[in-house]
């Protein structure tokens, strides 16, 4: 049975558990897995945040909750319907063809909401149910060869830009690659830096442009690209706080998806840089620490995800510098340098 199917079989199944309650005269209610902070816990063995034991019970018996659950089973019936017909609609369409439902929202962040609430009830991801996010993948350049339905893409073939990962990633089969490593790069000005460098090339490997914080399909196609071919995952940001962030969410899931880092967190992926201790020895230029760093820098050390030696040392660091730097700042040495050096000298000290 595929994704789509049994997405399908467990929206029929919650309606026909309601439908089953008003036929035996029950009170229906709905079972829905409780987000909370108190109920989001750092699993040391898999590596990223999952959900607790703790649920709430949503009862149409309760006059507070019979519209959360009216709104509840209006989406999950819309998806049935996308997921029946193959298709798709993205969480801005879903809020505006609510619109002509009986059941209404205040704006999108509740219909955003409760769209999460049938996610983690149903425990399946929004895009197996047919909902998709907004925003572009990120871009993959390199020997990857993949297949969307009848079509078949290779990454380095497919234009300057390389390939865009859909939000459906799952629907997309590898097919073939000619790859050692995956370097995943935050900026997409360094994206398109190692492409033109060709690194690609000289490092064997897809080169991704993260473009931010990473797309939920984007972690995806990593966590995939890690287990299904096998291939080591590297990630290169910005020497800030941020940047640690948004590669720690690739590598051990976020708290706010919880309920899904299983399909998304790559555990095993590495932090390449850049590092305090590579501003350090590459005399990056800099600029200093805002107040609102170094309390993020602090809330790090604190986080469980940044436990291991590595992340102590390099937070610590960098708080007694008092300085951040830039993926861009090793133009400093020239255009090249990235590729020609630092790069090299990283992957080496890494994997050695």
């Amino acid at each position: 049975m595929n994704r789509r199917e049994i997405a399908l079989q467990k929206l029929k199944g919650l309606g026909e558990m309601i439908i089953e309650d008003v036929t035996k005269d029950k009170v229906p209610r709905i079972r829905v897995p409780s987000r909370s902070t108190s109920n989001i816990i750092y699993d040391d063995k898999k590596r990223h945040y999952i959900l607790g034991e703790k649920y709430g019970i949503r009862s149409m018996g309760n006059v507070k909750q019979i519209k959360k659950i009216a709104q509840m089973l209006y989406i999950a019936n819309f998806c049935k319907d996308l997921v029946k017909r193959n298709k798709t609609a993205t969480l801005r369409e879903l809020y505006y063809v609510s619109e002509g439902w009986d059941v209404d929202f205040a704006d999108q962040q509740e219909s955003n909401i409760i769209g999460e609430d049938l996610e983690v009830t149903l425990g399946m991801t929004r895009e197996d149910l047919g909902l998709l996010p907004e925003e572009d993948g990120a871009a993959v350049y390199g020997e990857l060869t993949v297949r969307e339905g009848d079509i078949e893409i290779n990454a380095l073939k497919a234009g300057k830009s390389g390939y865009t990962i859909p939000p459906t990633i799952d629907e997309v089969e590898f097919v073939d690659h000619d790859v050692e490593r995956v370097i995943a790069v935050e900026t997409m000005g360094m994206y398109h830096r190692l492409v033109q460098e060709k690194a690609y090339k000289k490092f064997d490997s897809l080169i991704v442009g993260l473009k931010g914080q990473a797309a939920r399909a984007t972690r995806r196609f990593l966590k995939r690209v890690n287990e299904e071919l096998n291939l080591p995952i590297y990630i290169c940001n910005d020497g800030d706080p941020w940047g640690f962030h948004i590669a720690m969410v690739i590598i051990s899931g976020s708290a706010k998806l919880a309920h899904v880092n299983h399909e998304l967190a790559t555990p095993d992926a590495k932090f390449l840089g850049v590092t305090a201790t590579d501003i350090i020895n590459y005399d990056l230029p800099t600029d200093p620490l805002k107040d609102i760093d170094i309390l993020r820098l602090k809330e790090l050390l604190r986080d469980p995800r940044y436990k291991d030696d590595f992340w102590k040392r390099e937070i610590k660091k960098m708080l007694k510098i008092g300085k951040k730097a830039e993926q861009q700042s090793f133009s400093k040495y020239g255009l090249e340098y990235v590729v020609d050096t630092y790069l090299p000298e990283k992957l080496d000290e890494i994997e050695t």
